[in-house]
């Protein structure tokens, strides 16, 4: 039984997991609004649920588990109604929220952990697990990737799950560094107007998975 898995896979997942995770969307605006006004470990914390929820998608791509991705074609209607009542839920939130920046000294930064953040895993994690778009076409990026890198055995899965992980927290990482650098130059007013541009961005993005529904009949 061969243990080592083609060396191209590591590289290849790494690229998937930055180019998943970079663009526009609910949890990337999440983060960013997170990092501004929590500093790099609010931003991680919202990342992180991100990272675990392609994970878990990437994981069943790579076992075909074709029924999964079966059931989610089935179910979109609903899933993306769910998802979408949870964007509007999380913007109206949002929009609404009490502007409140953490100015921490260097010692206390220091001393900030994720613990701190935590509750915004699951949140981040459920909003990229609702999303039937971003996972059928995980599932569509993975199956095509895996042929090509020659994606055979359960190592090779594993492997290439962990660099997509590790590419997409990469990006996290580096994103709220860039921001939580530059979150000084924010104060209360700026801050709020930021909740409130995020909130509704959020609130967009679940109004517009409904109305995607509803334009094909809202057939579940």
């Amino acid at each position: 039984m061969d243990y080592f898995p083609n060396p191209i896979i590591i590289p290849v997942g790494i690229i998937i997991g930055v180019l998943i995770a970079a663009p526009v969307g609910p949890v990337n605006v999440l983060c960013i609004q997170r990092a501004i006004e929590r500093g790099f470990w609010g931003g991680i914390a919202a990342g992180i649920g991100s990272v675990l929820g392609d994970g878990l998608i990437a994981l069943m791509a790579g076992l075909g588990v074709g029924a999964v991705s079966g059931a989610i074609e089935s179910h979109r209607a609903i899933i993306q109604m769910i998802g979408g009542v949870a964007l509007i839920a999380f913007g109206i939130k949002l929009y609404l929220a009490k502007p409140r920046i953490r100015v921490v000294s260097d010692a206390e930064a220091a001393n900030a952990g994720l613990k701190d953040f935590a509750w915004d895993i699951p949140q981040t994690f459920f909003l990229t697990i609702t999303n039937p778009g971003a996972v059928l076409g995980l599932f569509a990026v993975f199956s095509g990737v895996s042929t090509y890198v020659e994606v055979h055995s359960t190592i090779d899965v594993l492997f290439m799950v962990a660099a997509i992980m590790a590419g997409s927290m990469v990006w996290w990482i580096g994103l709220s560094k860039l921001i939580s650098r530059y979150r000084h130059v924010f104060d209360g007013g700026k801050l709020q107007l930021i909740n409130r541009i995020a909130g509704i961005l959020l609130a967009g993005f679940g109004v517009v998975l409904w109305l995607e529904v509803l334009s094909k009949g809202g057939s579940f």
